[in-house]
């Protein structure tokens, strides 16, 4: 019996959180010229392994250059900071690059670290990675960005100063208008003399860069197409896995890296939890994620039009990528 067809009768998801994906699900793949699913839901516990592992691919220098920058930088970063500081970290997954901000940090002062992911499992791996830090509580919160950074701002104690890290190149999975928008909205939940710290992937040759996104071992096709095994497990769905293929593609007009899985073959898919149907022809793709490239002189003056003010940028001198710290400007309404 085709999995859809023992799934059809499957009661309606019940969590707000499946209840989301769902409806996600059924209007990105109802798109009419380019069927889309949200990046955010690559990022379940088997998703978030693959991707722990896709940092360590040689093909992959994003993530070693980020660690290369925090290590290095770190006891500047703080410098610029009035203590007491509390640390928020969007999208946190492991935590592992964050442990050179919170070893220099505790170093000075007893350390508030609030983690934010909607993975669980991320959560777990995070604690259990930095937990043998001194002087640093924990404390997860399994939330959205934006929720999980509001919940920080009301917890946080009367003259913290509340830095928030945005690491790796998350920021490049929004259209440059989006980042700007969602730089304002972390802006919103701020006072000024807190402050970001923003990762961003900056232009490079376009064979290296497609190649961190297609690598040979074949990591980046099993993340990839993790995204229709999770609907299936999730949502009842019957993509079969063997019928999709991986693509990597470099936009050159929008700087940036797009994330596909093709159709092999004219099929037909459903999702049960969405009560949705689709014909996919073949060669058709389903868009999964963008990753914008940007350059280092356009970083200030984003992040001036959604209220802070880019004091220090730091380039990798191995991989194009940067980390740059901006502080709450304060006047927000002046940048509006």
């Amino acid at each position: 019996m085709p999995a859809f067809d023992a799934l059809s009768k499957m009661s309606p998801p019940s969590s707000p959180a499946l209840i989301t994906f769902a409806a996600e699900v059924r209007a990105g793949l109802s798109k009419p010229y380019q069927r889309e699913l949200p990046s955010i839901y690559l990022y379940d516990e088997i998703g978030t392994a693959l991707f722990e592992v896709i940092t360590l691919l040689p093909e992959y220098g994003l993530s070693r250059a980020d660690e290369r920058l925090m290590r290095r930088y770190a006891p500047d970063i703080l410098e610029r900071l009035a203590p007491p500081v509390a640390v928020a970290e969007l999208g946190s997954g492991t935590g592992k690059k964050t442990r050179w901000v919170l070893e220099a940090l505790a170093r000075r002062e007893p350390v508030s670290y609030f983690p934010i992911d909607i993975s669980g499992a991320a959560l777990v791996k995070c604690r259990q990675e930095l937990s043998g830090l001194g002087a640093v509580s924990i404390v997860g919160l399994e939330k959205s960005y934006l929720d999980g950074l509001a919940d920080v701002a009301r917890l946080r104690r009367t003259g913290q100063t509340l830095l928030v890290l945005f690491l790796g190149s998350t920021i490049g999975n929004f259209e440059r208008p989006a980042a700007e928008l969602f730089l304002r909205r972390i802006r919103e939940c701020l006072r000024p003399g807190d402050a970001i710290l923003l990762g961003t992937d900056l232009e490079n040759e376009v064979e290296a860069t497609l190649r961190a996104y297609d690598d040979p071992a074949g990591v980046t096709r099993a993340f990839n197409l993790n995204l229709l095994a999770r609907i299936n497990r999730e949502l009842g769905g019957d993509f079969l896995l063997e019928n999709f293929e991986h693509e990597a593609r470099y936009n050159e007009k929008l700087h940036r890296i797009e994330m596909h899985l093709r159709s092999k073959c004219r099929q037909t898919v459903s999702v049960a939890a969405a009560d949705f149907t689709c014909t996919l022809e073949a060669g058709e793709t389903i868009w999964t994620e963008a990753c914008h490239k940007f350059r280092a002189d356009e970083i200030p003056g984003m992040a001036q039009r959604a209220g802070f003010c880019c004091e220090a940028q730091w380039v990798d001198g191995e991989w194009a990528f940067a980390e740059n710290f901006c502080l709450a400007a304060n006047d927000l309404s002046a940048h509006t």
